[in-house]
């Protein structure tokens, strides 16, 4: 016999369901991915689990709503298909994305010809666009195709435990003509403003980092290894870069630790506000530090419309150090562009070369 007790409670609890927008139940679900048929139902929840599989010429797009939460429970192929990508992408905003130390496979050896996204055969590029906020962790991401993370983030984004590792591109293979297969593997390609990258290592044939363009953004405790260093541009026209640290960072057998570059024909553009912190260079193969304002060549004729200032090694060391037959700085300013006094008392570099200067800052704490 059911007391009235009891069906005032069923009587309460139903009208609670009720209550409850069918939306907001369906949010709470929990989505499964075994293959791409299965996204766009699964994105619907706010918990997705990713198991392993294949994904053949399209992009794993993952539209997400806000505070999902992504755990990758399986390794992820894309096929071997020649097309503009990208390979995958996330949005959405609070999103925590759970790598689990799973792996992303972009195929790269079908791909590398030594020539990038500069000819030969169409690459899809990036392999993997993150146009999230919230946190991106603990994953594996092997032979892209060409650059590896295009980064955007809408708010606040910190990136850890990436493993980016490009190693098998060093290898010349039967299109390569000689030259490494793989080119243009840029680590993480940078265009965003709140974002910290940390504790990540990249193993590739070209930047480690690049920052095109943004504000606030940390990178630390990553190791970069192979490529050409942790690079502040190309910058080029109207184009603006503040409030950067880069900091605890070891880089090794790169062509060169630090660099930042900007477009001999740039106009309407500033970088400020550049701190270097606690750095380690070794085995550097061409410079250990490089500022070049005339990008694409090498300290060439530098250009003078992007301004440069406030670009200081504080803090702890940057050590830093070159072969034999490399230039420990190379700084190569337009007249008049690069502007202030620039605070170099935690830097110390050893081996190679003279020095290069032409038009710089006053600098104070270490001699050119």
């Amino acid at each position: 016999m059911v007391h009235k007790a009891q069906l005032l409670s069923i009587a309460l609890q139903a009208v609670v369901i009720a209550a409850v927008p069918s939306s907001d139940i369906q949010k709470r679900c929990t989505g499964t991915i075994s293959s791409i048929s299965d996204v766009t139902s699964a994105v619907k929840c706010t918990t997705i689990n990713i198991n392993a599989f294949t994904v053949s010429r399209q992009t794993f797009n993952l539209a997400l709503l806000d505070d999902t939460t992504v755990n990758l429970n399986g390794n992820i192929a894309f096929g071997n298909q020649s097309w503009a990508g990208p390979l995958f992408q996330i949005s959405g905003n609070s999103i925590t994305f759970n790598g689990n130390a799973h792996t992303f496979n972009g195929g790269g050896p079908f791909y590398w010809d030594g020539q990038g996204t500069n000819g030969g055969t169409t690459k899809p590029t990036p392999m993997m666009k993150i146009k999230m906020s919230g946190t991106f962790s603990n994953t594996k991401v092997v032979n892209s195709p060409a650059q590896v993370f295009s980064v955007s983030n809408p708010a606040q984004l910190t990136i850890s435990g990436i493993i980016i590792d490009n190693s098998q591109g060093d290898a010349t293979n039967s299109k390569s003509n000689g030259l490494p297969a793989g080119h243009n593997t840029d680590g993480f390609d940078v265009s965003t403003t709140n974002l910290i990258i940390e504790n990540s290592s990249v193993k590739n044939q070209d930047d480690c980092l690049a920052i095109n363009k943004g504000s606030n953004i940390i990178f630390t405790g990553n190791t970069c290894s192979g490529g050409h260093g942790i690079s502040i541009g190309s910058i080029s026209s109207n184009a603006t870069v503040s409030n950067i640290q880069i900091t605890g960072n070891t880089i090794t057998n790169n062509d060169q630790a630090l660099r930042i570059k900007t477009d001999a024909t740039a106009t309407g553009s500033t970088v400020t506000n550049i701190t270097y912190n606690g750095n380690t260079g070794t085995g550097l193969r061409r410079y250990g530090i490089l500022i070049d304002q005339s990008y694409p060549s090498t300290l060439g004729t530098p250009g003078t419309g992007v301004k440069l200032s406030a670009v200081n090694f504080m803090g702890s060391m940057n050590t830093i150090s070159v072969a034999s037959s490399a230039t420990p700085i190379a700084l190569n300013c337009g007249k008049g562009a690069c502007t202030g006094t620039w605070n170099w008392s935690a830097l110390k570099t050893s081996g190679g070369q003279p020095n290069f200067k032409a038009n710089a800052p006053t600098i104070s704490g270490y001699s050119l």
